[in-house]
């Protein structure tokens, strides 16, 4: 098997904003009026889109990870709460239980001795990971890297208390009406519109500032430049 043919397929970034924000946000604020879908065959459908793409995605890449697997309960548990017309309460309490929990598991990993940043962004198709182990190790300074990765890992689950936080005042905020109205599904949507500006670009700018940090320690605890650490084809 060549190189090119054991690399994963990169994600569609473009595809999975159109399918798990833009079309349901429009559907849920513009065609679940009674004169068009209904409240509750607009919510369904909303909800198709993220689904579909959920299942195309398992299918084309075999595997199922711990964050897809969020994103999926994610979206059945926002169709529960408007098809069961749930207090809209629980619909907060949803939207920030999701990167909660994400943030928990983040820090807990840090104290299994197994901070999951490291398997985040330590990947040995970008990193030359054995030279970087192995010069860490001719210095002395692996105790010290693996504080500076802890620390990362500390950073990134502050990221998704971040979102936690903020996902909670969003829904607060916009989704006050009843579930299973269409002044629900409107707010809905314009929830989920919203959410990206408000709470997925700055944890991307946090993320990449993580990134950028861990890269930072691997320099300056091995000595090595950044072209000595990367792989060439990256």
């Amino acid at each position: 098997m060549s190189q090119e043919q054991s690399k994963p397929k990169q994600n569609n970034v473009f595809l999975e904003l159109i399918f798990n924000i833009a079309i349901p946000s429009l559907i849920l604020m513009k065609l679940s009026g009674d004169e068009y879908l209904g409240t509750v065959n607009g919510l369904i459908v909303a909800l198709m889109f993220p689904l579909g793409y959920g299942i195309y995605d398992f299918a084309k890449s075999k595997s199922l990870n711990f964050f897809s697997l969020l994103g999926f309960l994610s979206t059945l548990l926002t169709g529960g709460i408007g098809l069961f017309e749930l207090d809209v309460e629980w619909l907060a309490i949803k939207e920030a239980a999701i990167p909660g929990v994400i943030g928990f598991v983040v820090l807990i990993s840090g104290f299994w001795g197994k901070p999951l940043i490291a398997k985040i962004l330590l990947n040995p198709t970008l990193f030359k990971l054995d030279l970087i182990y192995q010069t860490l190790a001719e210095r002395n300074s692996t105790d010290l890297f693996r504080r500076k990765v802890n620390r990362a890992n500390h950073l990134l689950a502050a990221s998704f208390a971040f979102s936690s936080v903020m996902n909670y005042v969003l829904a607060k905020w916009i989704v006050t009406s009843p579930a299973g109205t269409v002044e629900f599904n409107e707010q809905l949507g314009e929830m989920t519109a919203l959410s990206y500006p408000v709470i997925a670009i700055p944890s991307t700018i946090m993320l990449i500032a993580i990134m950028f940090y861990v890269v930072k320690s691997i320099t300056k605890t091995t000595g090595l430049k950044f072209e000595q650490i990367m792989h060439a084809e990256q």
